[in-house]
């Protein structure tokens, strides 16, 4: 049974001190660095985390992450993040190595330490350190590993809120299990390098004619009936935390939805577009390779969905 802290009794307590095997070498002192940093059971300064170099992410990309948004100091939507980390751990066969209310206690105190109020807490699982090979290590003799970060920065205060987002379409390159939140992501940053290149704040992929989503974000149309419309769930998309929460706001608020594939062709005619993501929220997109969605600015449907968000984040 994991520990269950008392009133009196850190949250610290509730993580596992371990120590793995590093084949990291300094030539020597580290400088000092402002942010600490969670491996594998310590909280150590950034200029001291280090993993091996045999562990199975650097050899295979073989592990899991989630983002969590964090405001007023608090993260966001944890919850939901956690959920889909068991989901994807499940589906690559990685055993869970913390509960989630030691995975809470480490957000927690990674977030405490930083004094972070905004940003975000990056968390990343992966199978361990083991010799390289294709198979599987032994779970029983090779535990995963586990590292944390946050990384500050101002998400409320985002100016693409006010002037939306440009959105190109490239092919979706990626492999068929999108699903999973791997940390396999050479695809992705890919594209959203081609996106910045072609002066874009985004790239939507698109697959047998429709878009999939972005290369970091869910894309949505609020399209020329009203409808509010997204790529169902599937083996092809992730499912997006922040997506499911527009959705139920979208059904609480009484709009019409339909998780039902679009073109690109929907998109540029519809009367407004937008893009969800943890640390993004909610953006307009007011431009897809190049033609102006709606009147080419950010669209009421996207503006409440994002003031709503954020309105009921902030409340917890």
């Amino acid at each position: 049974m994991p520990k269950v802290p008392t009133a009196s009794e850190p949250r610290l307590a509730l993580l596992p001190r371990r120590r793995y095997p590093s084949l990291c070498f300094s030539s020597g002192p580290s400088p000092p660095m402002s942010r600490t940093v969670y491996v594998n059971g310590s909280f150590v300064p950034e200029a001291d985390a280090k993993v091996s170099v045999f562990d199975r992410a650097f050899l295979f990309a073989d592990g899991v992450y989630e983002v969590t948004a964090v405001l007023g100091g608090r993260p966001i939507d944890l919850d939901g993040h956690l959920a889909r980390l068991d989901r994807s751990l499940g589906e690559m066969q990685i055993a869970r190595p913390l509960t989630h209310e030691q995975l809470r206690a480490l957000h927690a105190e990674l977030i405490e330490r930083n004094k972070v109020e905004e940003g975000v807490v990056y968390l990343e699982i992966t199978r361990g350190v083991a010799d390289r090979d294709f198979l599987y290590p032994d779970p029983a003799t090779v535990p995963a590993t586990v590292v944390a970060f946050t990384q500050s920065r101002p998400l409320l205060d985002n100016p693409y809120a006010v002037s939306g987002v440009k959105v190109i379409t490239l092919p979706d390159l990626r492999w068929k299990r999108r699903d999973i939140k791997s940390i396999s992501l050479l695809a992705q940053t890919m594209g959203k390098q081609e996106a910045k290149r072609r002066g874009a704040y985004e790239a939507w992929m698109v697959e047998d004619g429709f878009v999939t989503e972005g290369t970091s974000s869910t894309a949505f149309i609020f399209d020329v009936n009203g409808c509010i419309r997204t790529q169902p769930l599937g083996h092809h998309i992730l499912p997006g935390v922040t997506r499911r929460a527009v959705l139920r706001l979208a059904e609480t608020g009484g709009l019409t939805i339909e998780e039902r594939p679009f073109t690109v062709a929907e998109a540029v005619q519809a009367r407004e577009a937008f893009l969800t993501a943890a640390s993004a929220f909610v953006l307009p997109v007011v431009k897809i390779d190049g033609s102006p969605i709606g009147d080419g600015r950010p669209g009421p449907v996207a503006r409440e969905f994002r003031r709503l968000y954020i309105e009921e984040a902030s409340k917890g």
